[in-house]
């Protein structure tokens, strides 16, 4: 049964451009403009009428974007919970800039090991996340850490819990690793054995229903869990509509200062019918997603998001403005 028909989320690629190289990434690799102000606002103004409650600013890194910090204070401006993830780089250098504009502001660390994380990045940023870490702290900010599950690194997971995120009182994010095209790849049967022990560790982020979606197989198109385009909204660098997500990315639509109308129109919502059910959906378990499908339709998936994603938003004081 659907419980919102309308989207909650959107992902706003304010540049796919990076000063990071992650193996299981491929967007660093894209030639990409920087979203404007203008065009922003305007998307703002339509994101509201259309029901989006979140706005990730990602890329990329989007502390590329010179203009971040205005982008973010005009998206609470019209009311908006903000998210951004960063590898730290840029981070101590804008925090000051940044400070109070970000609701959940997560910084990338796969390892407790510094060489072994950077060399996942492409690039030195461990000693960079560390002190991105502790200037956040100090500004009044609740940073989180989002770690990227690998096999090779799961045992990691223990280490960073212990020495870093529980010692200064941050929520530790699992993401488990997903795979699209040719780029990221799967869990092993061991390390989603490993996983499923930190989901009800305090101050710990990881979504049951992530866990059990891969378990079975991920989405399938005969029956879709997958509600990827009419629970979110993609925006590209280049103001587009990206559809039916960014990471199968088929079709992209110029949104020339007429989102609502756009995503409204006869052909988008044509294309939203069909969300989940193209071959290449068969088997995805893409956690930007999946997350956000989990919370507009009740199912055995939703009740098993619930308490996790109750209890982090209880954490980063978030709640009240989902009510």
């Amino acid at each position: 049964m659907r419980l919102i028909s309308h989207p909650v989320l959107c992902n706003y690629y304010v540049t796919y451009r990076c000063n990071a190289k992650c193996h299981f990434c491929d967007i660093w690799e894209k030639p990409s403009p920087y979203i404007t102000l203008e065009q922003a606002e305007e998307n703002f103004k339509a994101l509201k009428k259309l029901g989006v409650r979140v706005i990730d600013f990602t890329g990329g890194e989007p502390l590329l974007h010179q203009e971040l910090h205005l982008l973010l204070a005009l998206a609470k401006k019209y009311g908006f919970i903000t998210t951004v993830t960063s590898n730290g780089l840029l981070y101590p250098k804008r925090a000051k800039q940044l400070k109070g504009l970000i609701d959940m502001l997560h910084f990338s660390l796969d390892s407790y090991d510094a060489q072994k994380h950077d060399k996942g990045r492409g690039v030195k940023c461990y000693d960079k996340i560390m002190e991105s870490i502790d200037i956040a702290l100090s500004l009044g900010e609740k940073p989180d850490i989002l770690f990227t599950v690998m096999d090779d690194n799961v045992e990691e997971i223990d280490k960073v819990y212990r020495n870093i995120t529980f010692q200064k009182n941050l929520v530790l994010i699992l993401n488990p690793l997903f795979s699209y095209g040719d780029i990221g790849g799967g869990l092993s049967t061991s390390t989603m054995d490993a996983l499923e022990k930190w989901t009800k560790k305090k101050r710990v982020f990881l979504n049951d229903a992530l866990i059990n979606l891969r378990k079975d197989g991920g989405n399938k198109i005969e029956d879709p869990i997958c509600k990827a385009a009419s629970s979110c909204i993609v925006i590209s660098p280049k103001n587009e509509l990206i559809l039916p997500c960014y990471h199968l990315g088929k079709q992209a639509f110029p949104i020339e200062n007429n989102l609502k109308e756009l995503y409204q129109s006869k052909k988008i919502q044509e294309i939203i019918q069909n969300e989940g059910r193209l071959p290449e959906c068969e088997g995805c378990a893409i956690n930007c997603y999946m997350q956000p499908s989990f919370s507009v339709e009740i199912n055995k998936y939703f009740w098993q998001s619930l308490p996790s994603t109750f209890k982090y938003n209880l954490w980063k004081g978030t709640w009240k403005q989902l009510l």
